[in-house]
């Protein structure tokens, strides 16, 4: 990384949100007739999507040029009867998929690379098995390989835990409307992550289905099919946006995100929050975020609900007086990384004073050695820890490629961003 000689001022727009084209794809696969996207994000985890789906025998094509995917829905029913499907290390791709795979009528296996062969999915299998779904995971670890052997989606009664991914609860929503009678989900525990079961309400709701809570921990779906939607636009990525909010905080400078308002679907929006709460001066349009960078402080702040910008705010935090404490966090240990741990070794490779417990990190600013950064092949690492670059000489992201994951041209679009201001 080269530091920048000034203030970082400019207007940037980040890709499509990575949350909402894994679930407006799920929902279109779903749904009756041909559904339009626009504003799609191209990356990793959609790419595996995509394929996956098609492996299914639903059609789907996406013209990158353009940021627009077509895709002809199913009306609830797989085509195809076998399949196996690659996700590298996608989260929101293997789980949303193993749960639309109980819907078919045939034998799928689920799978990824070394890192998604350590991340948990149990819950969410244990859920499908309730339901009365033949499902398991194959090694025997709770963790991909899964194999799905469906004869449809039962309704009935199930119930899943929450304290490791609210991706569990969406991936059974999502689905819930094509299975052969009416689902309960009950929540066993508190949902970590809410902010991002809102955007799974919103997505279902753009296609016309509804679903009855009958308390704050009980979720009621009837079957019904998804309605078409002739062009669903989808906004830029708020957890992307927050590295170039988090550009303007650390250099003092002014960065505008065109695309986004504080009414965004996605929670990570909230993340300027807790840059005001910093210093930052924030001013909301109806289509745009400026984030003013001001004098730093430390805070102590509840990450529970935006934890993918919690890398984000370690990297803002070096350059704020006084310690900054992100804590309720644990359940980001079972990212792409452990990301609690990954944070408090390079903070500590740059000479930081950190403490880390089992669901919080404290840091401690302090003068800022050279370093070399190792991202774990999580696209977070790199693109947080390269903003500590622009005030710092001497910071190497080891493996910048690992943002093709979710932001593939984010370095580009950081120096385009950084040469607006010279």
């Amino acid at each position: 990384m080269k530091p920048v000689t000034g203030p970082v001022e400019g207007t940037v727009r980040p890709p499509g949100s990575k949350s909402i084209t894994n679930r407006a794809l799920i929902v279109a696969a779903l749904s009756e007739g041909t559904t339009h996207l626009t504003g799609v994000l191209d990356s990793q985890d959609t790419q595996v999507m995509i394929e996956s789906l098609n492996r299914l025998g639903i059609s789907v094509k996406h013209d990158v040029k353009s940021c627009t995917i077509e895709v002809k829905g199913c009306a609830g029913k797989i085509p195809q009867q076998s399949a196996s499907l690659w996700l590298e290390n996608s989260g929101t791709s293997i789980r949303f998929l193993t749960a639309l795979c109980a819907s078919g009528n045939g034998e799928y296996v689920l799978d990824g690379n070394a890192r998604m062969q350590e991340r948990p999915i149990q819950d969410l299998v244990e859920a499908l098995a309730r339901l009365g779904v033949d499902v398991v995971c194959e090694n025997g670890t709770g963790c991909p390989p899964v194999c799905v052997k469906a004869k449809g989606l039962p309704g009935g009664e199930t119930s899943i835990s929450g304290s490791v991914s609210s991706q569990y609860l969406s991936a059974l929503l999502m689905v819930a409307p094509a299975a052969q009678g009416p689902i309960t989900i009950t929540i066993l525990d508190e949902m970590v992550s809410k902010p991002y079961l809102d955007i799974t309400l919103g997505v279902m709701a753009q296609f016309g289905v509804t679903i009855n809570r009958l308390d704050a921990s009980v979720w009621r779906i009837q079957p019904q099919t998804y309605q078409r939607t002739v062009a669903y636009d989808i906004e830029p990525d708020a957890s992307a946006a927050s590295y170039f909010f988090a550009a303007a905080a650390i250099t003092g400078g002014a960065v505008t995100v065109e695309g986004l308002n504080q009414d965004a679907l996605q929670g990570d929006i909230n993340f300027i929050r807790v840059l005001e709460d910093m210093g930052c001066e924030i001013k909301r349009g109806r289509d745009s975020i400026t984030v003013h960078g001001k004098a730093l402080k430390g805070i102590d702040v509840d990450m529970n609900d935006i934890s993918d910008t919690a890398q984000t705010l370690a990297a803002v935090a070096l350059f704020a007086e006084g310690p900054t404490c992100i804590r309720n966090v644990g359940h980001i240990r079972h990212k792409e990384t452990d990301r609690l741990a990954a944070i408090a070794t390079e903070l500590k490779r740059m000479g930081i004073q950190v403490e880390e417990t089992e669901d919080s990190v404290t840091i401690y600013p302090g003068e800022i050695q050279p370093a070399t950064i190792e991202t774990y092949d999580d696209h977070r690492m790199a693109m947080s820890f390269a903003l500590v670059g622009l005030k710092v000489p001497g910071i190497v992201i080891s493996d910048p490629d690992c943002t093709i994951k979710t932001y593939p041209h984010f370095f580009a679009d950081l120096e385009r961003l950084c040469g607006q201001s010279s």
